[in-house]
């Protein structure tokens, strides 16, 4: 009876975390529809800006502007984006893998979630000397103006010589199954290499007139694109994130409902089998008294 009443008390635990799970897994499911959406509609209007600039351009013969000169990069500032919580597969795993194998001592690292401030302190190569410069903490319903913090220190940092280049390492968004890490250059910004190549610009603005100078225009343009490129990050990060933890959700619950199966047959089997040890006695007893 011991043994029945320990799998009865499994039985329960684990219905009871299969309707954590099946909780957490709805929860996911209404953000991710929403998360999903919003990344999915910003890479059209980043796409675009970027085809701009790269236009604007072609129309200027010389345009020294400190976001697009490359220099030697001896020193390298990394933005990792990660999630806050837990219980979302291999994301996070997967992108922390990346940043171990790209890991040097000439770089520094930015991070934006939970799970990557606590990463970076423990890496080998750059654990010598401090290297989270800074760490932002964006709620669940960031806007465009809380992510412009982020990319504002970034260029400060990169305009003022401190940092020679940036890199952004995120998880992409594919699909509901599929997110991946990424790693994109963001500073010096390359227009031409950013956009696919069927949408590399001609000289198609060659009969506009601008007002002000194409100059002013793409002098204004080129921090705004900045701004975009790290916010679009940032939701590619929180899509990804949220459908991993759908994924993530939906797998345990399906796991854990085959564990009651399993476990209810177990505890079927001993119940038959005590019920039968106990035929067996009383036949037993009641043979020696005849």
């Amino acid at each position: 009876m011991a043994n029945n009443r320990e799998i009865r008390r499994r039985i329960k635990s684990v219905k009871n975390t299969a309707q954590i799970t099946k909780a957490m897994q709805m929860v996911a499911s209404a953000k991710m529809r929403k998360a999903q959406q919003r990344a999915i509609a910003g890479r059209p209007y980043g796409e675009l800006l970027l085809q701009t600039a790269a236009n604007l351009r072609t129309q200027i013969t010389e345009f020294p502007h400190p976001l697009l000169i490359a220099r030697p990069p001896k020193r390298r500032l990394v933005l990792l984006i990660s999630t806050d919580k837990g219980l979302c597969g291999a994301l996070n795993t997967n992108l922390f893998r990346e940043i171990q194998n790209r890991d040097s001592v000439d770089k520094q690292y930015i991070t934006v979630g939970r799970k990557a401030r606590q990463f970076i302190p423990r890496l080998k190569k750059s654990a010598w000397r401090p290297n989270l410069l800074a760490d932002f903490e964006l709620k669940e319903g960031f806007t465009y103006r809380d992510s412009k913090r982020v990319s504002q220190f970034l260029m400060d940092k990169y305009q003022s010589g401190e940092i020679d280049a940036v890199d952004v390492v995120f998880p992409e968004f594919v699909n509901t199954l599929l997110q991946r890490p990424r790693v994109v250059q963001l500073m010096p910004l390359g227009l031409n290499e950013k956009l696919p190549p069927a949408s590399v610009p001609a000289a198609s603005m060659s009969s506009y007139i601008f007002e002000p100078e194409a100059e002013e225009v793409l002098k204004a343009l080129l921090p705004f694109i900045i701004h975009h490129e790290v916010y679009q990050f940032i939701l590619e990060a929180r899509a990804s994130e949220h459908s991993a933890r759908m994924v993530a959700m939906k797998n345990a619950t399906e796991n854990a409902k085959d564990l009651v199966k399993s476990l209810t047959l177990e505890y079927n089997q001993v119940r038959q089998a005590g019920i039968t040890t106990e035929l067996l006695e009383i036949t037993t007893a009641q043979m020696a008294l005849n």
